[in-house]
């Protein structure tokens, strides 16, 4: 286009460039001694010379040469008599004839030229145009005004704005006509903010807008959305007196709409004092957009009081509002319209009927739709692989596409972006490749909304490396540019980048909209990055975003993931319309973060404001039972999942698996396990981890034997659960051996939670040489967890000295944890060290630490009683203490003798035996025994180890009244059944 312009600017353009501009044919460009105006169409004239010489038999052309050379026939033909006579007299009236005639065919020829040239521009035939330019230029015709507005025109009209522009710039005089033609081009091409700069330098120019100007301006400004311009042109609409121009008034109409500025598109119409179905199909739009379907509703019944002939257009708005809304009866009543006036097979209106059953999940019917088209073009062909793309039915839209193709239309970026939406939902990067290509072979690699798609659809599929180059070829991204781009840095792997690229976008002058926030906040949660997750939030509020939902989604599922759980309930509780997606996140915020009573909490809250959960909110959800152990919460979620279809997923099995271990019924969890179809690694995980949770050692090696031989490589959370069950069974050796194939065979590198489980394994066997030496010879520094291993070893077996050294360690790196302050205490005791107990007591109430109380908890009848050591606050204390001393005397007369030395206090043998009976678990005990029925499991829930004393009544009392009886300790479950324990005695 730059060629061009130069080109024009020269009357004898040099020959090398002539060249390039006439291939053909070397052109002889005559020199004329013309006016001044006809010089400057001589300048830029070299464009359309070289289109007339390089097609010599073009018809429009003929014509115009035809046209020119009707003057010398003009003047062959003088009649006889004017030729008759003598001397001057006769020549003089010869030449006067000959004048006029000249000027009368002069007059006919320039308006035959515009007559060809908006007939070149009605067609939209640039070469056309640009023949008959070249036509008058060659034969040195001097434009008058009309000529020159049909050449603005034509080349407006045509696409070329760049030569229109300089027609216009060249014109002797500049009126409205000319200037409306010039922004007509722009706008009808899509320019709207170039349309709104035209108009405003006409008005520089000091021309006055006509109608059609005013018109042609408000379309410019419903293009780009100008809305302050477009009042602007309102107020001079009003003040010249076109404001009762039925067009200029249809396009304010349509300006405020589009803009969302439905009280002043109400007004305009209703100020109207004429109003047509193009006015009435502009308001309907902009509430069809808005999808407010009842406003919608509204106006239609009062256009059809008022006679308004009902259009394609107004149906297809009408159409929009419904699909918006969701509202299929309205749009099965409109579908009926649509055939009672006989326009139910256009292919406008059929693409919007497309749509709205698409929109309403009717994708037959929108197919039926469809197949009723008598020659469906690209438009139909794409709403249909929309359709179905948006009803999740990606391998029929990739197959209609296939079809479209294969009967020879030519998609366009529409359909190269349905199906690009298509192939990134599949997740099938191939497909989208091979789509790719043939965007490649259809030449729209460049064009912007399809390089947008393919952005998203490799982003989507984690191949950010060719969503880059693809982002990188555009030659100018807008935001759905960078929108896309940024899409992609959520996960794990690249999250940091998603900062980085945000920054950037910044930089380069774009102003993030509500996906950009949405974007950059899911990298925050990924990257866990709280500081700029709350300039983000600030940002938000600053754009007034922070009121969307989608954001506050956002918002809350960062600040639950980075554990700020008080800001993410803030944000939560200021949103005022609330989905599944926004509880899911709070709920699973909730569980992840420890606070699984809330989690709890928020689910009954979702399920009395009528949001039925998915499969998400139900696995995050039992992930929270499982970890405060609310059986009955677990069991209503099951028949959730039940009811809801939801037993297939994985998710919602594996959780189900993990809440029936961690609360107690094993055997629940053993057959829901048993019933999968398909067993993944943390399904096995699951089941392996849960045996030996509850002490079921044999059962916990035995699966993971099972796994192995179905194929399944197990993780580091595998090896967790079997040196669990290695530790319990006092297999040290196996236990050796699993180790050394965990990091030879299978090639996991060991965590430092592998190696306290080894620390524990070889310390309950009294290995202390082998534990020494594994600590030394780690890779990993020794943490807490470490020293925790080794002083509960050091307990059992009474190792006062290396219990001291663990208890230092400790000391240094968490003198917060009470529990080492208790159990160094209990070493001390044991021994009878008691100036060393007094001493660590001491210090422990320096450091400010104080013993957690022991508290244990039960469900009966769906209420949760708890109770603590020593504690005579419960309402029904006074029944559990006369049932605890009749089971006092029915265990004594079965043998029962209290092991006062696990009372580590230097007080009295009838204190500590007073002491031991009010221990928290036996008063869960005897509520229990009293309230619950006779043939349930009494579950019993504790927060610290049980006593060996405690332990031995609980195995004499399931003997003694024939109840199973599960306690759930910090460490492990203990099943005591008839006299036994699931543990063996070994804990």
């Amino acid at each position: 286009m730059a060629c061009e312009f130069f080109a024009l600017k020269m009357i004898c353009p040099p020959p090398g460039f002539r060249g390039l501009l006439l291939p053909i044919f070397h052109i002889h460009i005559p020199t004329w001694n013309s006016t001044p105006s006809l010089v400057r169409l001589k300048s830029w004239s070299s464009a359309a010379l070289s289109v007339i010489e390089s097609n010599p038999r073009n018809d429009l052309a003929d014509e115009a040469r035809s046209s020119v050379s009707q003057p010398r026939e003009g003047l062959n033909r003088v009649p006889g008599r004017l030729r008759t006579g003598t001397g001057r007299s006769s020549e003089g009236n010869e030449n006067r004839i000959r004048k006029r005639t000249v000027k009368l065919c002069s007059h006919e020829r320039l308006r035959r030229f515009s007559v060809m040239l908006r007939t070149c521009a009605l067609k939209g035939s640039l070469n056309d145009g640009k023949a008959i330019h070249g036509q008058v230029i060659k034969y040195g015709i001097d434009p008058d005004a009309h000529l020159w507005v049909s050449l603005v025109n034509v080349y407006a009209k045509c696409g070329d704005r760049v030569i229109a522009r300089q027609v216009l710039d060249e014109m002797p005089e500049r009126d409205v006509v000319s200037w409306t033609a010039l922004i007509q081009g722009f706008v009808a091409e899509g320019y709207g903010i170039d349309g709104v700069v035209l108009f405003s330098e006409m008005k520089k120019d000091g021309i006055r807008p006509n109608e059609f100007t005013l018109a042609t301006g408000l379309k410019a400004c419903s293009l780009c959305l100008n809305l302050g311009f477009g009042k602007l042109l309102h107020s001079e609409a009003i003040k010249v007196g076109y404001f009762s121009d039925l067009f200029v008034g249809s396009l304010l109409v349509d300006l405020y709409a589009k803009c969302g500025e439905m009280e002043l598109a109400d007004s305009v119409l209703f100020c109207m004092p004429e109003q047509n179905a193009i006015s009435w199909n502009a308001l309907l739009s902009g509430y069809a957009e808005k999808g407010d379907s009842q406003e919608v509703l509204k106006l239609f019944c009062k256009m059809r009081q008022l006679e308004i002939k009902l259009s394609k257009f107004i149906l297809s708005a009408l159409l929009k509002g419904c699909a918006k809304a969701g509202n299929l009866r309205q749009g099965q009543v409109l579908h009926s319209l649509a055939i009672k006036i006989g326009c139910e097979f256009d292919e406008f209106l059929s693409c919007s009927l497309l749509d709205m059953y698409s929109k309403c999940g009717l994708a037959t019917d929108a197919l039926n739709v469809f197949m009723k088209i008598k020659n469906p073009d690209v438009v139909a062909w794409s709403a249909l692989i929309t359709c179905l793309g948006q009803q999740k039915q990606w391998q029929e839209a990739a197959h209609v596409f296939h079809l479209m193709r294969c009967i020879g239309i030519q998609a366009n970026h529409f359909t190269f972006s349905s199906i690009l939406s298509a192939a990134t939902d599949m997740r099938d990067i191939r497909y989208g490749e091979s789509i790719h290509a043939c965007v490649w072979k259809s030449a729209l690699q460049y064009n912007l909304t399809v390089s947008n798609s393919l952005i998203t659809m490799y982003a989507k599929n984690g191949c950010m490396h060719d969503g880059i180059r693809v982002f990188e070829a555009i030659k100018d991204p807008d935001l759905v540019s960078w929108n896309a781009l940024l899409s992609g840095f959520h996960n794990y792997e690249n999250c940091y980048l998603g900062p980085r690229i945000f920054r950037q976008m910044l930089v380069e002058g774009f102003k993030p909209n509500m996906y950009t926030f949405i974007s950059i906040l899911r990298s925050c949660s990924s990257f866990l990055d709280l500081g700029l997750g709350k300039q983000i939030h600030a940002h938000t509020i600053k754009n007034s975003l922070d009121g969307i939902d989608f954001i506050g989604t956002a918002l809350v599922d960062m600040y639950a993931k980075t554990r700020c759980l008080e800001d993410a309930s803030l944000a939560f509780s200021r949103m005022t319309k609330r989905d599944l997606v926004t509880w899911t996140a709070i709920i699973t915020g909730c569980a992840q973060t420890g606070q699984a009573e809330k989690a709890v909490s928020f689910f009954s809250q979702m399920l009395k404001e009528g949001v039925r959960p998915n499969e998400f909110t139900l696995a995050s959800c039992l992930n929270a039972c499982a970890h405060i152990a609310t059986l009955e919460n677990g069991r209503q979620l099951h028949s959730m999942a039940i009811k809801g279809g939801h037993m297939e997923d994985l998710f919602v099995i594996s959780a189900l698996v993990d809440t029936y271990a961690k609360c107690g019924p094993i055997e629940d969890a053993e057959t829901i396990f048993e019933g999968l179809v398909s067993r993944d690694t943390v399904s096995w995980n699951t089941m392996i981890c849960g045996y030996s949770q509850h002490g079921q050692g044999e059962r916990a090696l035995e699966a993971f034997r099972k796994m192995l031989d179905e194929g399944t490589m197990p993780d580091d959370v595998t090896f967790i659960g079997v040196f669990s069950a290695c530790s319990h069974l006092g297999l040290v050796e196996e236990g050796i051996v699993h180790f050394n194939s965990m990091i030879k065979v299978f090639e996991i590198n060991p965590t430092i939670t592998h190696f306290a489980c080894m620390i524990d394994i070889l310390g309950r066997a009294g290995r202390f040489d082998e534990v020494e030496s594994l600590i030394e010879n780690m890779k990993i520094a020794p943490r807490a967890m470490i020293w925790e291993a080794v002083l509960g070893a050091c307990k059992m077996h009474g190792n006062v000295e290396y219990a001291k050294r663990a208890a230092e360690k400790l000391f240094e790196l968490k003198p917060e944890m009470d529990s080492t302050y208790i159990l160094l205490s209990n070493i001390f005791a044991a021994k009878g060290l008691w100036d060393d107990v007094r001493h660590v007591r001491k210090f422990m109430s320096s450091q400010g630490v104080k013993k957690e109380p022991g508290s244990s908890w039960v469900v009966v009848d769906g209420q949760v009683h708890v109770f603590s050591s020593q504690d005579g606050s419960h309402p029904k204390i006074r029944e559990i203490h006369l049932k605890l001393e009749e089971l006092g005397q029915r265990m004594e007369s079965v043998g029962y003798i209290p092991k006062t030395e696990n009372m580590l206090h230097k007080i009295t043998e009838r204190e500590k035996v007073e002491h031991l009976q009010h221990h928290s678990e036996r008063l869960a005990l005897a509520f229990a025994l009293m309230y619950s029925k006779p043939v349930k499991t009494i579950q019993i829930y504790k927060n610290l180890r049980s006593c060996g004393d405690c332990h031995d009544v609980m195995k004499l009392v399931s003997g003694i009244t024939n109840r199973e009886i599960v306690v759930r300790d910090s460490k492990l479950f203990h099943h005591f059944k008839a006299g036994t324990c699931s543990c063996k005695d070994f804990w």
